[in-house]
């Protein structure tokens, strides 16, 4: 398609960014270091760390690393922390030492996390304490995890507000389980004993791994998307291109509420306000608004990313008018779809339009954005930012004109390179000629703005969480006296889309209560159905397989 978008472009965006100016994301974050040194870098539950503490931090995690625990250059480090401190030491040292960073949802059941680390190959795991015991029960299948690196909620903080907060979450709070881990290593003594040894650089090339970044699929079976230093120097690029009329180098404050396992919160918040030099304000659990909104009081922040459930949240708590707004540039919003009157209120209390973007984990993730002169909400995802390439393809894989939806595809540096062992997947998303196929039915306009307009997969989205009917559906059929089950996705005004399950049963005695009670021992939260409805048969086609859109339109 010719990019008939690049018209639209606000003055200044060039159509063509360089995915080669940098070798890896290392170079970028150590020269980040050095030109910011004193300005802060990362605020997290009253502490602020610097540039130049985070280099010395993540420096003496890497010697570590490599020294004591002997890893070498493309050994896979998973990571399972929420939005702390310690999530940017240990990932940028990972980085720095060369490693692949798995990143892993601190909510994970012990059967979820263990597939992710048999998969990944990883031998060593940085977790916190609060997910100790799931690490405990999942290390026991785990043949080659050999390294479990466990930190309490405040050991970055202060002596003082440190030993308060770990407190706190053990004795009083009850947030830490029991756990029993004989050789596991502190975090605070691995920084210590880094500190001690000597850090050698590691030479990365652009086409090294930096990322093993975990997505579901229609099958329910997660996929680990590479997700190579180049792809995220290429989206680093692009972010800075778009925005460069928009920010300031050295003066940002981001709030950060979506987790930094999440690929969204990792690229645009921690990378990117990492690569200029910005603030990130991380708040630990953005389900908690109240306490999320006394964060932000601290701050004249000038940029906020989230997904429509967060900003809606936060638009109904009646303390969030009384924010300073003043200094609000960016408010960018991706995930999951951001709704009209979610985007217009937003605009009406801050005075800064939501801006909604487009992406994928397996384009790490930016494929479109919104220009930064858009005046209010449009209901598209925006345009392809620079050097990215996008048609639109009807089944058979043939070229659709301007205005006829079919599926999205995507070309461009920042697309993955595969999954993981796994070239049977791979085959299935990429087209011939090099395309990356979306799943998601869209449009594209004469302006070259782009509207989503269904996915083609069955996935759900939950607060911008990817939900995969399979992996739910073969929980629920294991539970005696469940003869089938299907799921899907129904529209819910707080979380985007909610998981509903239909059960044909062949125990009479069977109960809603038992079949969720039963699901939430082997799956994160927001997987689980917030309804269950029996039914006598699944709608299904002549060869039997089942009819979710028949589904879909019942529960409509």
């Amino acid at each position: 398609m010719e990019k008939i978008w690049l018209k639209s472009y606000p003055p200044g965006i060039p159509a063509e960014i360089n995915p080669d100016a940098y070798q890896s994301i290392v170079e970028i974050i150590e020269k980040s270091f050095q030109q910011h040194a004193h300005l802060p870098a990362f605020y997290s539950l009253g502490k602020t760390i610097t540039y130049n503490q985070l280099d010395k931090y993540s420096r003496d995690f890497a010697a570590f690393l490599q020294q004591v625990l002997k890893l070498k250059k493309g050994d896979r480090v998973a990571i399972m922390l929420p939005n702390v401190l310690q999530y940017p030491v240990a990932m940028f040292g990972a980085l720095r030492a060369g490693l692949v960073v798995i990143n892993v949802n601190p909510l994970y059941t012990a059967d979820e996390l263990t597939f992710q680390l048999a998969n990944s190959g990883a031998a060593t795991i940085v977790a916190l304490e609060n997910f100790a015991h799931t690490v405990e029960k999942a290390a026991a299948n785990v043949a080659q995890l050999k390294n479990i690196i466990i930190t309490k909620g405040g050991d970055m903080l202060s002596l003082v507000r440190g030993t308060i907060t770990n407190f706190m979450l053990k004795y009083v709070l009850k947030k830490v389980p029991d756990w029993h881990i004989p050789n596991a290593i502190t975090f605070k003594n691995a920084l210590a004993e880094g500190r001690n040894k000597p850090f050698t650089p590691v030479v990365l090339t652009n086409s090294d791994i930096a990322f093993l970044q975990y997505t579901g699929g229609t099958t329910g079976i997660a996929k680990g998307a590479i997700l190579t230093h180049r792809n995220l120097v290429a989206n680093l690029q692009q972010a800075e291109a778009w925005f460069k009329n928009l920010l300031v180098d050295s003066q940002e404050v981001i709030i950060t509420a979506l987790p930094l396992y999440h690929i969204f919160s990792l690229t645009a918040n921690c990378l990117f306000f990492t690569k200029i030099g910005g603030l990130n304000v991380l708040i630990v659990n953005p389900r908690d608004i109240p306490f999320t909104i006394k964060e932000m009081q601290k701050f004249k922040f000038t940029a906020v990313t989230g997904v429509n459930t967060l900003f809606n949240a936060l638009l109904k708590d009646p303390h969030f008018e009384s924010l300073d707004f003043s200094k609000l540039r960016l408010s960018l919003g991706g995930g999951m779809a951001v709704q009209k009157v979610v985007a217009d209120k937003w605009q009406e209390v801050t005075k800064a339009p939501l801006l909604e973007a487009y992406g994928l984990t397996e384009t790490s993730p930016c494929v479109t954005i919104n220009p930064t002169n858009l005046k209010s909400y449009n209901g598209t995802i925006g345009l392809p930012v620079s050097s990215t390439d996008v048609c639109i393809l009807d089944d058979d894989r043939n070229e659709l004109p301007i205005g006829e939806v079919g599926e999205l595809a995507i070309k461009g540096p920042q697309v993955m390179y595969g999954y993981w062992q796994n070239p049977s997947e791979t085959e299935k998303v990429f087209t011939e000629d090099g395309w990356l196929l979306t799943g998601d039915m869209a449009s594209i306009d004469e302006n070259g703005f782009i509207t989503l307009h269904e996915r083609k997969k069955d996935m759900i989205l939950v607060s911008g969480f990817n939900v995969y009917p399979n992996e739910v559906e073969e929980v629920i059929a294991k539970i005696r006296g469940v003869r089938e089950v299907a799921v899907i996705g129904v529209p819910d005004e707080n979380s985007g889309e909610a998981v509903r399950a239909y059960v044909v049963k062949e125990d009479e005695n069977l109960t809603p209560e038992r079949i969720i009670a039963e699901a939430r021992r082997h799956l994160t939260a927001y997987k689980i159905p917030r309804k269950i409805e029996f039914c006598e048969e699944l709608p299904k086609t002549n060869v039997g397989k089942i009819l979710r859109r028949a589904l879909r339109e019942k529960a409509v």
